[in-house]
């Protein structure tokens, strides 16, 4: 019969497994320091020596990182999905912002419908709270950082990590595509209101447990940003043009 004889976990490596799961379900973030060794080993219910032994296994993972005099970190081990020269390159080409948004709308809509029927109540208590400090923001680069936010959150939500962590470590584009889109829609008129009123009905929408309406609220919401962004370019290619005109205009007086 193929049965072995059931052995028990050394308390190390049921620390070991823990603080995995926690870094791969997206709780101890890259980069958080952990508490003290008394406090963790208290806490864990583990002796010191134990927790060390567990440590140890997490470094040799590259999971866990230490710095000298600081402590103990969650290692950096999503980093950037681009390189900051890739980030500028997306920035600064019509193609790659057009398909950037394009992909956050089919990935986002995807987390908003799981979100709605997966999301646990602190999930959607979590949601509902970044959205009220949207509500109260008072500088647009509160509103840009609490907007990025939002967005992270229902992905968190959805509880997919695989999902979690390559939106993760596409964070800082989507903090940058947050901003640029935000200052984009200003120029074509796009009031505060307007865009907490789509951040609302998303809202409204994960509250209700409501998977289509999410789905929906979302893909409006990108689907408006992505207009507003083809209007915008629209509207400085035909400026361009119209001072080709005047400049032409004057020097033939």
């Amino acid at each position: 019969m193929p049965f072995q004889k059931v052995q028990s976990e050394k308390l190390s490596t049921s620390v070991v497994r823990q603080i995995e799961l926690l870094i791969l379900r997206g709780i101890l973030r890259p980069g958080e320091r952990l508490t003290s060794e008394r406090e963790l080993s208290d806490r864990l219910g583990v002796s010191r020596p134990s927790l060390r032994d567990a440590v140890a296994v997490l470094q040799d993972q590259g999971l866990l990182s230490s710095r000298a005099g600081a402590g103990i970190f969650v290692a950096n081990v999503l980093g950037s999905a681009f390189s900051p020269a890739l980030t500028r390159l997306f920035a600064t080409h019509d193609e790659a912002v057009f398909d950037y948004l394009s992909f956050r709308r089919d990935i986002e809509a995807l987390a908003a419908e799981r979100a709605a029927r997966l999301g646990s109540d602190s999930d959607l208590q979590v949601i509902q709270a970044i959205f009220d400090k949207m509500a109260a923001a008072r500088t647009p680069e509160d509103e840009a950082q609490l907007d990025a936010q939002f967005h992270t959150a229902i992905i968190e939500a959805s509880h997919n990590v695989v999902m979690l962590h390559m939106m993760r470590s596409m964070f800082e584009l989507l903090q940058t595509g947050v901003f640029y889109n935000r200052q984009v829609m200003f120029k074509q008129r796009t009031t505060r209101a307007a865009l907490l009123g789509q951040h609302r009905a998303i809202n409204d929408a994960l509250q209700a447990r409501d998977p289509l309406a999410a789905r929906t609220a979302i893909e409006a919401h990108l689907g408006f940003v992505e207009t507003a962004l083809a209007d915008q370019k629209k509207a400085e290619r035909n400026e361009t043009v119209a001072r080709q005109r005047l400049a032409h205009e004057t020097n033939q007086d």
